[in-house]
């Protein structure tokens, strides 16, 4: 029997500072966040899970980012 052997990877994506700064605000766009998967993916990463979370930066900006949780098999 042969034994599965995995590594992890967390990562949390945002989209850059400067939306916020002059938004007020700003969330991930979906079509980035997809290329940031598939690149992963690409390399053999597969998604365990992620949440998604509204991070406060430089005290009056709000920037949504994804934790995102990944395996691969070595």
């Amino acid at each position: 029997m042969t034994k599965h052997k995995y590594e992890y990877k967390v990562a949390i994506y945002r989209e850059p500072l400067l939306g916020s700064i002059f938004l007020g605000g700003s969330r991930v766009d979906p079509v980035r966040y997809t290329d940031f998967l598939n690149k992963n993916a690409a390399e053999g990463w597969k998604v365990i899970t992620m949440e998604r979370e509204t991070r406060r930066e430089l005290l009056f900006f709000k920037r949504e980012a994804f934790l995102t949780i990944m395996e691969r098999e070595i």
